[in-house]
């Protein structure tokens, strides 16, 4: 049996004279090897069968990047084996896009009688809105459409924070009592 030396001997070969001879010996050696260690990292065996085969075309056309003194033979197209195969992984998780993924869907159409009532109620709030005095207003506004916070709106306004929250619950009590009394009115 050859040792590690002889391996990284025949592949010296290669690169330096084209040896056929030792490649086929190489390859004889390492290709099912190759194949089995991918087999035993989850490779099914078609593609083990294509890696190892990927890898031993590598050998023969890149022998030249070999370098003895730093890693064997094995290491050397077993590193190689190892990254050919997360390689295809990753291609192969890029091409599977899922069809029902819910990005990959078209936005739905919104539905006529939901838009409807949206505009509706929007038109409810407007009206309503504007039946509440100009200081709950104010701070609804600031609340609400601006998304300031109530210390925001505090100190923008010169109130105390009290009298802030207070005008907001004020408001919010009057603009439900408002919605509701208009909802009843459509209603009939």
């Amino acid at each position: 049996m050859a040792d590690a030396q002889y391996y990284s001997n025949l592949i010296v070969k290669v690169a330096a004279e084209r040896d056929r001879a030792a490649f086929v010996e190489l390859f004889d050696h390492f290709a099912p090897r190759l194949k089995g260690y991918l087999m035993k990292q989850g490779a099914d065996d078609a593609v083990a069968e294509d890696v190892a085969q990927d890898v031993m075309v590598t050998l023969w056309r890149k022998a030249e990047l070999f370098d003895p003194g730093k890693s064997s033979a094995s290491t050397w197209l077993f590193r190689i084996a190892r990254n050919r195969r997360i390689d295809r992984l990753r291609r192969q998780k890029t091409a599977e896009l899922n069809p029902d993924e819910p990005a990959l869907q078209p936005v739905p159409l919104p539905d006529v009688v939901d838009e409807m009532d949206a505009r509706l109620r929007e038109t409810r709030v407007r009206a309503a809105l504007k039946q509440l005095p100009e200081e709950q207003r104010q701070v609804v506004r600031l609340a609400f459409f601006t998304g300031q916070s109530h210390s925001e709106i505090a100190e923008r306004t010169g109130l105390p924070l009290g009298t802030v929250k207070s005008r907001i619950r004020l408001a919010f009590g009057r603009l439900r009592q408002l919605l509701e009394t208009d909802e009843a009115v459509d209603v009939d």
